[in-house]
């Protein structure tokens, strides 16, 4: 194996251990900047995947921002049809996710097989949409839904891997299903590949519809040796229904396959239909208390849960301080070094607003764009060192009940900035700021 945890890694008679935590074992896949492995807890002795990704490629990608905010949320989400993604542990030039490990292999192999009766692939359906409901109502949508990523689990349940990772390259698996030559392009809703700006929740329905067709058909709806001829079929929705497709299948798969985004089925419209219905048991969906790991049931709405402190107790912990040692910031960190950041379990909106207060009595001129209604710019009018001092809050959701609020300056001296941030910026926003960057929990 090679090296995959720079100095946090020791062998021991031929074993290789991370993190004194995880024995590494076999590859099992690998992806453009991603490989995963196998491995064992040492003290549960729990099998777990683990994915390695390289920071610089991530970042030379682009991807930090995506990936930031939607593990901050599915590192604590739990639902029986979606792939645990259970720690991140990162060093100086990779980062280490540790899943669920999954081994009843792809849900594919069943259709390489033959396509699937009617009930059979019905169940499967469920589940996906089970899983896929629930994450969107997290915020997060999966943007990569196809084959690859469905798996089964020793009962024979489905789950769906890597939500929230689906921007990283998945390992590849060779099972030679459905893999025409343009590979995953065939389960891709036409807004994204015309890539002109796309809802990823609604582009995630889509791609449901091509894995249900597939179930029952055994064969992708939209087929073409030549990639541009089959990208006109899926630009036009153009596909036939196999003769042993039920007539509420074929009006279901119609419904979802609408090339018009406005004008494609909701998933909660989905779930209300007779054919879904029929013998669905909506499963158990899990998160995290705020004040320890024990999980408790999903129940009532976010409303209704309490005010004082957020849901998801971990999300900022994530990216700013997992554990010493460990600190993740730098994974996401852009060019621009003189950033920090700070979480707070106010809305957007409310977080603003003092922003913009606070911006007045340090007696800051506001020079607000219309363009993003979360981004405040603040300037000093007096002359600095190197000009006037130009600061930029911008607020991102995280989660529900939690906000990450992110200051860069965007001119001016650097010491001035840290300095302003220090003595201005932080006694002025101390009554919203759940946790600063970096800050021990003994703090």
């Amino acid at each position: 194996m090679e090296d995959c945890g720079d100095n946090h890694h020791s062998t021991a008679g031929g074993r290789k251990i991370i993190f004194g935590k995880y024995e590494m074992g076999r590859l099992l896949g690998q992806g453009t900047f991603a490989k995963v492995y196998y491995a064992k807890d040492l003290i549960s002795s729990e099998s777990v995947a683990i994915k390695v990704i390289k920071k610089d490629q991530v970042r030379k990608e682009g991807l930090m921002e995506q990936i930031t905010r939607e593990i901050s949320v599915m590192r604590l989400v739990r639902h029986p049809n979606v792939v645990e993604l259970k720690e991140v542990m990162a060093t100086k030039r990779r980062v280490f996710f540790v899943m669920e490990y999954i081994t009843g292999g792809e849900l594919f192999a069943k259709v390489v097989k033959g396509k699937l009766q009617e009930d059979v692939a019905r169940k499967y359906f469920q589940q996906l949409i089970s899983a896929v409901d629930f994450c969107h109502s997290r915020g997060v949508s999966h943007r990569d839904l196809k084959p690859e990523n469905l798996l089964l689990d020793a009962n024979g349940d489905l789950k769906v891997s890597d939500f929230g990772l689906s921007a990283l390259p998945e390992q590849l698996r060779n099972d030679g299903l459905l893999h025409t030559q343009c590979g995953t392009p065939a389960y891709v809703a036409p807004e994204v590949l015309r890539r002109k700006g796309y809802d990823g929740a609604t582009a995630d329905i889509w791609s449901c519809g091509v894995i249900l067709y597939v179930l029952l058909a055994g064969f992708l709806p939209f087929q073409h040796e030549n990639i541009m001829h089959m990208y006109k079929k899926i630009f036009k929705a153009e596909y036939e229904f196999p003769p042993w497709f039920s007539v509420d299948s074929r009006r279901l798969i119609s419904k979802i396959l609408m090339v018009d985004p406005s004008r494609r089925i909701t998933i909660p419209a989905i779930m209300r239909l007779p054919w879904f219905l029929k013998g669905f048991q909506r499963p158990l969906a899990f998160s995290i208390k705020e004040s320890d790991n024990n999980e408790s049931k999903d129940g009532g709405t976010e409303s209704e849960k309490s005010k004082t402190s957020p849901p998801f107790y971990n999300a900022f912990e994530f990216i700013s301080s997992m554990s010493s040692g460990f600190d993740l910031s730098n994974m996401f960190e852009k060019n621009r070094k003189s950033s920090s950041l700070f979480t707070s379990t106010y809305s957007a909106s409310a977080i603003v607003k003092k922003l913009e207060s606070a911006a007045k009595k340090l007696n800051l001129q506001l020079l607000n764009s219309k363009q993003n209604e979360y981004k405040v710019k603040m300037q000093r009018t007096s002359e600095g060192r190197k000009g006037k001092l130009s600061v930029t809050a911008e607020v991102f959701a995280v989660a529900p009940e939690v906000s990450v609020v992110e200051f860069s300056k965007s001119a001016g001296d650097t010491l001035e900035y840290k300095k302003f941030c220090e003595e201005d910026v932080r006694p002025a926003l101390n009554d919203i700021v759940w946790r600063w960057q970096g800050e021990d929990d003994n703090n």
